[in-house]
């Protein structure tokens, strides 16, 4: 398979800027793979097209201010952060690079420094290694909470909607971008869901960075897939074994969700895992868990394009944002819903 078999061409006006209020107002196509068939339907539908016999499978991650921006030198620095490889120990991305050499001392202010103790080799980006040094004690979120700020997606030029970006169920904070798939869930939406029945459960991925990196070889199979960390609790993976025992429909509310679960189901029963995943699904994977899908409208010759092409068949999903952008749909992440059925 090509990366040029998964291209699409998107006016940019289609690309949403801001969220709407309230998120249930989204649109929400919705694909039949029965039939390939395809509804234009309003996100606060939902409702209407699950029951009892459905279980909605969410990311709970939270989004964290993972950008932190400040001067050094007379030069406007930033730093990203990535992950944090043990106590005060970041794994970061940096600009200016030439600031951030092994061994450089850099101060942030009169309380927080770091230093570079190493440049990853094997990163095109040249991801650091620092120590963090804080002479007030403060932890990870502590200290990204008191400096930095929500990333948005280089797409999102205004910043109007930083306030929006993230989940109303986001409790586990460790994300450097928003599981954009939960986004049209309202509180009152979910309780509509938990009145008609609809099974709820929640897992955690973290979304790192590398969620931005586009595809860069033209043969999408040698394609290296970035790793993310992610939690699958016992518990909840004894009720979906249950549910699937049961003939209940799993439905992965977005890519992070849907890669936990079959990356927990790789060996053909979902078991609880914690750790870090590097799953690629593309057209020809054989899907172990999920029956249905709520996703976003993806960028083009993206993973996450391929994934839902993995599940609703290449074509159907090309006509479907085809179909998308002639009828105006919002793309990408505070752009519109897509909800794949059996």
């Amino acid at each position: 398979m090509k990366l040029s078999d998964f291209d699409y061409i998107l006016p940019k006006e289609r690309i949403a800027q801001v969220p709407l209020e309230p998120r249930d107002a989204s649109r929400m196509m919705v694909l039949h793979r029965s039939d390939l068939s395809i509804e234009d339907k309003h996100f606060y539908d939902l409702p209407d097209f699950l029951t009892s016999n459905d279980v909605l499978v969410f990311n709970k991650s939270k989004v964290i201010p993972a950008r932190i921006t400040f001067m050094f030198q007379e030069k406007e620095c930033e730093i990203f952060y990535v992950r944090e490889v043990e106590e005060s120990l970041w794994e970061v991305m940096v600009r200016p690079g030439k600031l951030f050499q092994k061994g450089s001392h850099v101060v942030i202010d009169e309380y927080v420094s770091l230093d570079v103790e190493d440049v990853l080799p094997e990163s095109e980006h040249g991801h650091r290694i620092v120590r963090i040094t804080d002479t007030l004690g403060r932890h990870r979120i502590e200290l990204l909470s008191a400096y930095g700020s929500i990333p948005l997606p280089p797409y999102i030029e205004s910043k109007e909607g930083v306030d929006k970006y993230q989940n109303v169920y986001a409790t586990d904070p460790g994300s450097v971008a928003a599981p954009t798939a939960g986004f049209h869930f309202t509180e009152s939406l979910l309780e509509k869901l938990r009145v008609k029945g609809v099974q709820m459960e929640f897992i955690t991925l973290h979304v790192g960075p590398g969620t931005f990196l586009p595809v860069m070889t033209e043969n999408i199979l040698e394609h290296s897939m970035h790793e993310e960390f992610f939690s699958l609790p016992e518990d909840v993976a004894q009720r979906l074994v249950e549910a699937k025992m049961q003939g209940k429909r799993i439905i992965s509310v977005g890519t992070t969700a849907t890669r936990v679960l079959e990356h927990c189901a790789r060996s053909g029963t979902l078991t609880a895992e914690t750790g870090s995943t590097k799953l690629f699904c593309y057209p020809g994977y054989e899907w172990k868990c999920i029956d249905a899908l709520i996703t976003n409208f993806h960028l083009p010759k993206s993973t996450l394009l391929m994934l839902v092409s993995a599940l609703a068949g290449r074509e159907f999903t090309l006509k479907a944002y085809e179909h998308a952008v002639k009828s105006e749909y919002r793309f990408f992440s505070f752009g519109d819903g897509m909800l794949i059925l059996p």
